[in-house]
């Protein structure tokens, strides 16, 4: 039994030292790579024009409003895009002589059959128009009668309600 014993820890040792390398520098392996230049599609000498616009059928900013936000910034000629979960509201920047708004809304309902585009509107500069009205409304005017409304709307100082007076 102890010579059996002997054997095999003579084949163990002869194994790993058969096995071991007394090499100290690394295997190198050298791998080829592609790299391609992203062409920028946007023109420098292009008329830009922005688009405000309400997508209905959202659920979750991640899934949803994130998903659409990268579908229109993805688009040719598109140089921005913005979706606002919480208002509802994307902001498109894009070549007004490749995209058009018509091209905007099919992106966004091929996007999710759920979703629809309400209030496409073309604006010189992104501003939450609709959310400031949401404020002054929240603000000033709230519970009353339309003729208070009104008379708010004419005391109030916000922007928003000068632009309604």
């Amino acid at each position: 039994m102890k010579t059996l014993k002997n054997i095999l820890v003579v084949a163990v040792m002869a194994l790993m030292i058969y096995n071991c390398k007394t090499e100290t520098q690394p295997e190198l392996k050298t791998v080829s790579t592609e790299t391609t230049a992203v062409k920028s599609s946007l023109d420098p000498n292009a008329t830009y024009a922005k688009a405000e616009f309400t997508i209905e059928g959202m659920t979750c900013e991640i899934g949803c409003a994130k998903t659409i936000e990268k579908k229109l910034a993805k688009m040719e000629g598109v140089k921005s895009a913005k979706v606002d979960f919480g208002k509802k509201l994307a902001m498109v920047e894009y070549d007004d002589a490749r995209v058009n708004t018509t091209l905007l809304e099919e992106t966004v309902k091929k996007t999710g059959g759920t979703y629809s585009v309400k209030e496409m509107r073309t604006v010189e500069s992104f501003e939450a128009k609709k959310a400031c009205a949401e404020d002054c409304n929240n603000d000033c005017c709230k519970n009353k009668t339309e003729a208070e409304k009104m008379a708010c709307k004419e005391s109030c100082k916000k922007a928003c309600c000068a632009e309604k007076a």
